[in-house]
């Protein structure tokens, strides 16, 4: 991504997703972030924040679509997400639809809404996690954060195959157990190492991997 391009960050205004508006902002790119509520540092960076946008709805979509109106989008990067737990025994099915909402239809919801903006060399990651890998899962819980994830990656797959003849290549991308607030900051790695290892593969997306499933660091996850 050498000259300057639009690029669409949701969930923006912290953790990842401020950390990669400010990794493509330093590139040049004109980053437009996209969230509920902005914050200073996310304002800092932008070259353009649309707030006040739930991804869940379709007053939200339609709020973003308008603001988008007349951009070209080069790279969307869904990374909007939530994640709970529901303990065997006492499972809140509430929690796992608002998950499956927010981390599996919005991100669908929000490519297919901004496709008439994207073309030929456009590019969508999603941001996901291994926990979504059925075969990785050894661990059990975290149902509705895990069958989400799943979901997303599903949703991910399809999308690669219904628009790589359209030229636009899409990924499924697990940032690493990132220091952020969705983990109480006990992560491993922080949003700065992590955004490093995505952007890394972001560059390398192409319609030759498309729809691939990958760590940040370049392994291949399983599905």
């Amino acid at each position: 991504m050498s000259e300057s391009k639009v690029v669409v960050v949701t969930g923006a205004n912290r953790g990842i997703g401020l950390e990669l508006a400010r990794h493509y902002a330093r590139e040049g790119h004109q980053v437009v972030g996209v969230c509920r509520q902005t914050s200073d540092e996310l304002a800092s960076v932008a070259s353009d924040v649309i707030d006040d946008v739930d991804v869940t709805s379709e007053a939200g979509i339609d709020k973003l679509k308008n603001g988008l109106a007349g951009k070209h989008i080069s790279l969307l990067i869904n990374n909007a997400g939530l994640m709970q737990d529901e303990p065997l025994g006492s499972i809140d099915f509430d929690s796992i639809r608002k998950q499956m909402e927010i981390n599996a239809y919005a991100p669908l919801r929000v490519a297919e809404a901004l496709l008439p903006l994207m073309g030929q060399g456009s590019k969508i990651a999603n941001i996901t996690s291994r926990m979504g890998s059925i075969a990785d899962n050894d661990s059990g819980g975290r149902y509705g954060y895990r069958a989400s994830k799943a979901a997303l990656n599903a949703f991910g797959k399809s999308l690669a195959v219904d628009l790589k003849p359209k030229g636009i290549a899409v990924a499924q991308l697990h940032p690493g157990f990132v220091k952020t607030r969705m983990v109480n900051f006990g992560g491993l790695i922080t949003p700065e190492d992590a955004v490093r290892g995505l952007a890394e593969r972001i560059d390398s997306l192409n319609l030759e991997n498309t729809g691939s499933f990958w760590h940040s660091n370049g392994e291949e996850l399983p599905w």
